[in-house]
């Protein structure tokens, strides 16, 4: 396996970090940092390979499409320009029918993923399973990480993980300085190794494991540890190894990291260029195909991207993805995203041959778009009927 170096962060800036996760920055700065300039973390590189995939231009484009959004009808300009988008690209069956930009990016422009992280992980958690480093997703983490006994994950199973109903104390909300996921922003700045576990690890348990859903950026983050336990390598070279220097990536990209020389941040922190996170899209949509064969388990991208029930109550939440009901509130065609905050989407239709990413900058972490971007998804899966 290919061993890559850690990257130090340009211009690392420990208050801007902050700001930038309380959407306090202006426009200007913060497309900086969401170009992968400025934060306060080591970072290392997610090397491509020899080749690259040719994302060939439909011969039908689409030009526009009406969007349905909030009881008003929206077109393609509106969402581009209210949603701040800085990057969309549309594939159609792997050929491309929309690529845009803004804000001065290009096909080479890195931009953060945010949360998209979170799938990316799940999914070498999925090829380590089918790798047979894990037996089962209904094993207790404790059987992969003794250092987990007498904590709140003790009792936890892998798939339970993956549900994010470990049952722990969690508060997702970024633009508040008291909640577990800032304070787990302060243990990134600090760049000292191991900092993170040992917070998530200390936290109080709220309910019975697979009993409760809630988000949390923890409960990723021992995805993550639990990844490097069981391949004995970092995140990167692993998916280096199994995905990105496999299916014609254009360009490396890179991973935030607790510390230097130290672990990937699982739940968010990839940087890459539109075109390659379409193109792990399109991996994904065909099922996880790599010269020739899945790397996944059977039955996985069905299982990862369905809704649950948890308790009695349907949860919209598989392994770290989304779905996406269409516009009739049935999740009939098997739509699903990765998403991320200030508006980073990566959406799925195998139904309609469908990819969809849209990068943003939005004023705020949550709730600033200006059109709902499942709206978009679905108008843009009716146009193409």
């Amino acid at each position: 396996m290919r061993a890559v170096t850690a990257m130090s962060a340009t211009a690392p800036d420990a208050e801007q970090t902050r700001l930038a996760y309380s959407g306090r920055l202006m426009p200007d700065r913060q497309l900086l940092m969401f170009r992968n300039q400025g934060w306060a973390f080591a970072q290392r590189r997610i090397a491509r390979g020899a080749s690259v995939r040719s994302l060939p231009l439909a011969a039908s484009q689409l030009e526009d499409v009406a969007i349905i959004s909030g009881g008003a009808q929206h077109d393609l300009f509106d969402y581009v320009s209210r949603n701040r988008v800085a990057g969309l690209l549309i594939l159609h069956r792997g050929q491309v029918i929309q690529e845009h930009y803004e804000f001065g990016n290009d096909a080479h422009t890195p931009w953060i993923s945010m949360s998209i992280a979170k799938s990316i992980s799940t999914t070498l958690l999925g090829a380590a399973l089918r790798d047979g480093l894990i037996r089962s997703l209904d094993d207790q983490l404790t059987r992969y990480l003794p250092v987990l006994k007498s904590t709140g994950y003790d009792g936890v199973t892998l798939r339970q993980l993956l549900q994010m109903t470990s049952g722990l104390s969690w508060n997702e909300t970024h633009s508040r300085a008291s909640t577990e996921r800032r304070n787990m922003l302060e243990l990134q700045i600090a760049q000292r190794p191991g900092c993170v576990l040992d917070y998530l690890t200390s936290r109080p348990r709220i309910a019975e494991p697979g009993t409760e859903w809630v988000y949390g950026t923890g409960d990723a983050h021992i995805v993550g540890v639990l990844l490097r336990a069981v391949t004995g390598a970092w995140l990167s070279d692993y998916l280096a190894e199994k995905i990105w220097s496999r299916i014609g990536m254009e360009h490396d990209a890179t991973w935030w990291l607790e510390a230097p020389d130290a672990l990937e941040v699982a739940g968010s922190g990839i940087n890459a260029t539109l075109r390659d996170y379409a193109r792990f899209g399109e991996f994904f949509r065909t099922g996880g195909i790599v010269d020739g064969a899945s790397i996944l388990p059977e039955n996985w991208l069905r299982d990862a991207t369905s809704p649950r029930v948890i308790a009695g109550k349907r949860v919209d939440y598989g392994y770290m993805w989304w779905p996406v009901a269409g516009r009739d509130g049935s999740f009939t065609e098997g739509a699903f995203s990765a998403r991320g905050i200030f508006g980073q989407y990566l959406y799925i239709n195998p139904a309609r041959e469908l990819v969809i990413v849209s990068l943003s900058a939005r004023a705020k972490p949550r709730f600033s778009e200006g059109i709902l971007d499942n709206d978009f998804f679905n108008s843009v899966a009716d146009a193409l009927r």
